[in-house]
């Protein structure tokens, strides 16, 4: 999530135990245990492993694996451009506005391109994204990537304009059309990634776009999804559209998942609030766009702006009180068949989700998916399906028939992280007891689908942990360890032996294992963020100015067993938002009671990529033979020079103002040779 769109209201207000209590309780116990709380401190936080063994243990320690990285840490910069490793190259790929067909205009400088340009064309502010080849080419493929928000003084020729109380119709239908997916097809010639502009496989969704709704609840009953635009067609139950598209994921058999983030935010309901709407965030006041305000003489469709008021009226076939139902999901999408309807499967839960992982596989194994819920002091999900994987399933004919197999039953559950360690996935379904307040889901929210509904307030009546703001997860190929981006929450009251820093500014990274039963789970603090100026307390990996960073955000392994670490909005004061890399399988729990990233090992951790002035580091994507490697930039303060370079280093010239363009930038080496070894 962008540090811009950032909501800063905290929505839980349950009294469940914050990761914070959970320490300081582990710190006590084993300061008594040995003496120190210092050295229980770190002990704890590091002493663990991959394996979450105790720090008594040296059998479990991660033995060195085989790749290694190839390039020096580079200097942390503050410029209108980007900047690379030597030997890298580093291309503007498909900014905000670049046409997919010719329904589109070229992009306009001032601004003027109409909605229907860009309907047709790259949204804006791209963040998560994934590169999947065409007939195994690595020189040739579609990205899918998200647009999670606007910048409406950039998206317009002067900005939004309000007249009265009402927003304009044209100026809302070319906001959503800004929002959402694209899908582009692109080519690789003469060392050059092209859009391959009117291809058959070139296609945006945005919230105007209709959807496939799956799974619990859209099972139990279309009263949960009623409105007065039809929700039913044939054999699908249907929603209208997506939005605030933030992290991402992708499946074993070849689709991409795109995940709503903070969708509440373009919601309102001017009349009863209830408990449940007021917990996932829906405004009594105001939306972030105001698009509800829009004359409903000026709809083209039913309910085209006005659905975003979900005031309640006489009956769910006369209002739209059940729309924001249809929204905070995970979607999926077969971006090889461009007639297939994008789905929503809603057994993964709804809530603010930031971006959704696979697990390690295996066959005769349920298939499992962890998730974020992007906020202050809010949870983190599993998903896990009932169906178990077939390794036949990788390569289907029908992509969205096995997407249902997986993804349309199974259990969610939600993480409570213990002492010693030690971790537990509770079961979000009816017969849970909703600890302390007596009683269980079903009792205390209803159905399954309606605990789905209301994933956030079923965690809050589980006692499941509040973390600081989980975004992007991460799982090694190899071993299968989870990891966590935790990235940042200046909402802490107070520090603790294990986390010192009052308002955990900086952020850092958790990690687990899953255990023997799908209750079960280990885990350790990796990496904590910080300015290589603070004193030890504070600086628990060791930083230096090579690897400095806060607020740690797009987080991805690459197929080699490479960890990207992405930034936003880092706190660090001596370079912009950036990428860093490391390879933990070299990194071998140490036993002296530091951290898993401390002084001895800091090293491992490189700055390979920092972005332009004003802007956030996010999405990665990777093509087949690893050669070249794919980077979103959001909002660029000044950035790319408006003089038709391709290439992303090339700084914008002092003095000289444009008018920013999100971007994919395209790393590769100058002798073609894979990215980062």
């Amino acid at each position: 999530m962008s540090q811009q769109t950032s909501d800063p209201k905290i929505y839980n207000k349950s009294s469940n135990p914050s990761i914070t209590q959970v320490m300081e309780k582990e710190v006590s116990r084993r300061s008594v245990l040995k003496g120190s709380a210092s050295l229980a401190a770190f002990s704890f936080l590091s002493g663990l492993g991959l394996s979450g063994c105790s720090s008594d243990s040296s059998d479990d320690t991660p033995v060195a694996g085989g790749i290694e990285l190839g390039f020096d840490s580079i200097a942390g910069t503050k410029i209108d451009a980007v900047s690379v490793p030597q030997g890298y190259t580093a291309q503007i790929l498909a900014p905000w506005g670049t046409p997919l067909n010719n329904q589109a205009n070229d992009w306009d400088p001032d601004g003027n391109n109409t909605s229907t340009d860009q309907l047709n064309a790259m949204g804006m502010n791209h963040d998560g994204m994934h590169f999947f080849p065409l007939k195994n080419s690595a020189t040739e493929g579609l990205l899918c990537i998200n647009h999670e928000y606007i910048n409406c003084d950039h998206l317009h020729p002067n900005g939004p304009t309000s007249p009265g109380d009402k927003r304009p119709a044209e100026e809302v239908r070319k906001e959503i059309n800004a929002h959402g997916i694209s899908v582009v097809h692109i080519k690789l010639e003469d060392d050059q990634w092209q859009v391959v502009k009117n291809s058959d496989y070139n296609r945006r969704f945005t919230a105007g776009t209709t959807m496939a709704v799956t799974g619990p609840v859209a099972e139990s009953s279309l009263e949960l999804l009623k409105t007065k635009y039809t929700t039913e067609k044939g054999d699908h139950k249907l929603a209208r559209g997506t939005n605030n598209n933030c992290g991402n994921g992708h499946t074993p058999w070849g689709t991409y998942l795109t995940c709503e983030e903070n969708w509440p935010d373009y919601f309102i309901n001017h009349g009863t609030m209830d408990d449940k709407q007021e917990r996932i965030g829906i405004s009594d006041s105001v939306t972030r766009y105001s698009w509800e305000t829009v004359d409903d003489r000026q709809e083209k469709e039913t309910g085209e702006f006005s659905r975003f008021n979900i005031t309640e009226g006489n009956n769910p076939e006369e209002d739209f009180r059940n729309e924001a139902h249809g929204f905070g999901y995970i979607v999926e999408i077969d971006p090889y068949d461009n007639k297939s309807i994008a789905t929503k499967r809603t057994a993964l839960g709804r809530f603010r989700h930031e971006d959704c992982s696979f697990g390690k596989l295996t066959e005769g194994q349920p298939v499992v998916f962890y998730s974020g819920h992007d906020g202050k002091f809010e949870y983190i999900y599993k998903f896990v399906s009932e169906a178990l994987w077939n390794p036949a399933d990788a390569n289907p004919v029908d992509r969205l028939t096995v997407g249902a197999k997986y993804m349309d039953k199974g259990t969610l559950y939600v993480a409570q992280f213990n002492e010693e360690g030690k971790g537990r996935w509770i079961p979000l379904v009816e017969s849970t007891s909703a600890t302390p307040v007596g009683g269980t889901l079903g009792d205390k929210i209803g159905t399954l689908a309606e605990i789905l509904l209301n994933a956030p307030l079923a965690g809050d009546l589980v006692g499941a942990t509040k973390m600081d703001r989980p975004e992007w997860t991460a799982v090694d190929p190899e071993s299968g360890t989870v990891y966590v981006t935790l990235t940042n929450n200046d909402e802490r009251a107070q520090g603790d032996a294990s986390n010192p820093r009052p308002d955990n500014k900086y952020g850092h990274i958790v990690r687990w294992n899953e255990g023997a039963s799908a209750t079960e789970f280990t885990w350790d603090f990796f990496l904590f963020g910080s300015d290589d100026s603070e004193d030890a307390q504070t600086n628990l990996s060791g930083l230096t100015a090579s690897n400095e960073f806060g607020s740690p955000d797009g987080l991805a392994f690459d197929d080699r067993g490479i960890l990207w670490v992405q930034t936003d909005g880092g706190e660090v004061d001596s370079t912009n938002d950036q990428m860093l890399a490391i390879v933990p399988s070299r990194i071998s729990a140490p036993q002296d009671g530091s951290p898993a990233v401390n002084t001895d090992n800091q090293d491992e951790l490189r700055r390979f990529f920092v972005g332009p002035n004003g802007c956030e580091v996010t999405g990665i994507a990777f093509s087949a033979d690893h050669a070249s490697l794919f980077v979103n930039l959001q909002h660029p303060g000044n950035w790319p020079p408006a003089n038709g370079t391709t290439d992303a280093t090339e700084e914008t010239p002092v003095g000289f103002n444009v008018r920013p363009r999100s971007s994919t930038v395209v790393i590769r080496k100058v002798d073609g040779e894979p990215v980062g070894v």
